[in-house]
This record gives structure tokens, C-alpha cells and sequence, in this order.
């Protein structure tokens, strides 16, 4: 049991996420033919956008009396959950599946949390964390489908707001579970956005967020193909879908081949490990040019 102190110092700790940077990519701007700019997520402490939602919801579930929490992850979520506990002084266990990198277990290691290593996918390594979580006490850390963990990811757009001053003529994300997609309509509809498109991503063969669109309901793929494993679930969180109805999203799928070809043209990395929003003023439409942003 916490004593008094700890409580109060719980209730009054600031979010474990940073403001971060949006700067203009001219590669993408002048491709778009119109300026684009980059929510730089990739310089959050964990290096991800994983820690505004995994972060809020982990210091709720901490001021409640957690003693253990229970990540099933796929990098990134496992990552963040092991940064919020550590900083929470809480143990946590990471459940990721088999073949994780070592840079990754390099990571885990260094921010004191427990591994285990389960299944192919990451849908294997969330049904042994969820049977985890039924320990007295232990509390299980989704990766991307909490009503908080969405709330804390809408803290994007309200720096988006701030930074640019107007909004958008579109933001462009990618989506894996749907976690960031849906926090992204939760922020813009608090800061009256939602008539601002969204362009949502995804590789073809980890594309449950594309296929259930098309469909109109939730589909599980049989397995993920795409070279992006642990950044796919293979049924995206029914929240997501529910945004379709809200906002207008146009979901998008590429190929591997295009998304790293995107990478090495635009950014220049091996990698993209990280989310970062992509937005361009409101004066340019949807159109032709949306081609060469998607392979982004």
C-alpha cells in the first residue's frame, strides 16, 4: 500500500511525455507542392508516441495501487510501459513475440523491465498478458485500446493547435492497432477539427484497419505478411473503426517495398520505428499529390 506521500506525489506528477518539435520536411514539401510538416515523435524519452497514452494511463492505474504491470507489445508499447515504470517505481513485464531484436531487449533491460517472449504476433503475445494480468494486483497495459490511453495520444493535436496557429488542410498517420488514430480524433474533436481529413496508413498484410473499413466491420487477418510484424494487430481496435463514422479518414495501404523506399528517399533511415504525424495547410486539397506523401 502506498502511504500518504507516495499518493500525493503520484496525483501531482507532471505527464512522462514531452512537447515535441513540428518542423517542416522540404523533401516532402516539395513533392506535396505545398509545405508539409512532421510531428517529430521519434525525440519522445521512449521514442515513440506510445508514452503519451501508456504514460497517462500507467500513472492512473499507479495511483489506484498497481504492483505490477503487464505490457504486451510489439517494441514500441513495451518500451514506454517499462519508462512509465520505472519512473513510477512499479515492476513491469513485457510480453513480446519471439524474434524481438536485441536493440529492443537492450532497451527493455536497461529500463528494469522483466521479458518474456510468446508467439509469432503480437495478438499471441496480448492473450498471454491479459491471462498475466489476473494476478492480485497486476494490472494489464494495452498496447493501443484504452479509452486513456487515447486521451493522452490526443495531446498531439492540442500541440498542433498551439504550434501552428490554424488548422490543417489534412494530417496524415500511420495505423497499427488504431491507438494513434483514435487519439487523434479524440483531439480534434475537443479542439473542433473534425472536419479536417485524416489520411490513415498502413502495409499491406498488417492492413485489419483497411480491410475492416472496406468491409464495415472489424476483420481479423489470418496472420501478418508485412515485413512490419510487430508494428501490426491483426484486428485493429473497434474504437477505430468507430472513427470512421465520425471523421472523415481515407485509409490508404503500400506495399513493403514502397514503405521503405519512402524511408530511405525521405528520411534517410534504415527504420521507421517511431510515429510522426504529418499535416499540410489547409489551402491544398486531397488530390494527385497524395501519392508521394503515402509512400511516407
Amino acid at each position: 500500500m502506498m502511504d500518504g506521500s507516495q499518493k500525493k506525489a503520484l496525483e501531482e506528477q507532471r505527464p512522462l511525455h514531452i512537447v515535441t518539435p513540428l518542423l517542416e520536411s522540404w523533401k516532402l514539401s516539395m513533392a506535396a507542392g505545398t509545405t508539409v510538416f512532421l510531428k517529430l515523435e521519434n525525440v519522445q524519452p521512449t521514442g515513440s508516441f506510445k508514452i503519451r497514452g501508456i504514460g497517462r494511463l500507467c500513472q492512473e492505474v499507479a495511483k489506484k495501487g498497481c504492483k505490477h504491470f503487464v505490457c504486451p507489445s510489439g517494441g514500441n508499447a513495451g518500451v514506454a510501459a517499462a519508462y512509465a515504470a520505472r519512473n513510477l517505481g512499479i515492476p513491469t513485464t513485457v510480453v513480446l513475440p519471439k524474434g524481438a531484436n536485441s536493440t529492443l531487449l537492450q532497451r527493455l533491460e536497461r529500463e528494469g523491465a522483466e521479458v518474456l517472449m510468446v508467439g509469432k504476433v503480437w495478438d499471441e503475445a496480448n492473450l498471454k498478458a491479459q491471462e498475466m494480468a489476473k494476478t492480485d494486483g497486476w494490472v494489464n497495459i494495452p498496447s493501443f485500446d484504452h479509452p486513456m490511453i487515447w486521451e493522452g495520444n490526443g495531446s498531439i493535436v492540442h500541440e498542433l493547435k498551439d504550434t501552428l496557429g490554424t488548422r490543417p488542410g489534412v494530417i496524415i498517420l500511420s495505423v497499427g492497432g488504431g491507438g494513434l488514430l483514435a487519439g487523434v480524433v479524440a483531439g480534434m474533436k475537443q479542439v473542433g477539427w473534425q472536419d479536417v481529413p485524416i489520411i490513415a496508413m498502413e502495409t499491406r498484410g498488417a492492413d485489419s484497419f483497411n480491410q475492416a473499413v472496406q468491409a464495415g466491420r472489424l476483420v481479423t487477418l489470418p496472420d501478418i505478411t508485412s515485413m512490419a510484424k510487430s508494428l501490426g494487430a491483426k484486428t485493429v481496435a473497434a474504437r477505430a473503426l468507430e472513427c470512421t463514422r465520425e471523421c472523415q479518414i481515407i485509409s490508404e495501404v503500400v506495399d513493403d517495398e514502397e514503405a521503405v523506399e519512402a524511408i530511405e528517399r525521405f528520411l534517410g533511415l534504415p527504420d521507421s520505428g517511431f510515429g510522426a504525424v504529418s499535416t499540410v495547410p489547409p489551402s491544398y486539397q486531397y488530390g494527385p499529390w497524395h501519392k508521394e506523401l503515402l509512400r511516407t
